[in-house]
């Protein structure tokens, strides 16, 4: 007797906890993908939404940017350089059809493939290019894991390579090389300065040896900013073509 007055209370509790379970909140930032006795049926979200018990079944869909951090790889460069390499791969889901049906673990599987073409990109590119071409590898390797997650509904808007660890001696080597290239650049500058010298002064000799006044001239100048030195004794090398001048303009005097 106390069995069939305790029935239709649990009846009523079993029906609540259904009616409950029916409705389901979605936040902004997530979908609903529902399948209907095991296939695909529709996305939903966001807001309230209704679920049937046992016939419907849901799977939330974070759609927010996800930021995931790839661990260090080793890589060996196109110039035979062992390297660690991280990076950090920003991504969210655009599809939640795609992300749920054709991809078990889209997380995983993105971490797993970022992880790969980190290896194989940075593999075919010297070690020079690899610590200045930054952005131009970012852009590579973000189009590729783009391309490699498109069918998974996932969007890859950005790769950043964060570090690119090396041995000390090899930090080392780059250090005596920058050197080298300092001092290369430095006698590199000296020559063409001197080149550059010899044009001017081959161009002022063309200039006064179409005057031979202004050689007197530039003489004459230069005795005046040397007469202000101290020394006893001043060495002035006198041309040829002046002293034949000179004895000239003597020569016409005397006659």
């Amino acid at each position: 007797m106390l069995a069939l007055n305790l029935f239709p209370l649990l009846l009523t509790v079993l029906l609540l906890g259904l009616l409950i379970s029916t409705f389901r909140i979605l936040r902004e930032y997530e979908r609903g993908v529902i399948f209907l006795l095991g296939r695909f049926y529709r996305v939903k979200g966001p807001g309230l939404i209704i679920v049937v018990p046992f016939i419907q079944q849901m799977v939330r869909v974070d759609l927010r940017i996800v930021t995931m951090d790839v661990p260090s790889q080793d890589v060996i460069s196109r110039d035979n350089v062992t390297i660690k390499v991280n990076a950090v791969v920003y991504f969210r889901v655009v599809d939640p059809q795609k992300a749920i049906i054709n991809v078990e673990h889209y997380l995983e599987a993105t971490s797993q493939l970022a992880q790969t073409t980190l290896r194989s990109v940075l593999g075919q590119h010297e070690l020079d290019a690899l610590l200045a071409e930054r952005e131009a590898l970012n852009a590579h390797l973000q189009k590729i894991l783009d391309q490699g997650t498109d069918n998974w509904g996932i969007k890859v808007a950005n790769v950043e390579i964060k570090h690119v660890d090396l041995d000390d001696s090899m930090i080392r080597a780059i250090a005596r090389q920058a050197e080298a290239e300092r001092v290369r650049r430095a006698k590199v500058i000296h020559a063409l300065g001197e080149v550059e010298a010899s044009q001017k002064l081959v161009e002022a000799a063309a200039t006064l040896a179409g005057q031979p006044q202004a050689i007197q001239l530039r003489y004459l100048q230069t005795l005046t900013e040397i007469s202000g030195d101290n020394s006893k004794i001043i060495v002035f090398p006198l041309p040829l073509d002046l002293m034949k001048t000179l004895m000239s303009a003597g020569n016409k005097d005397a006659g």
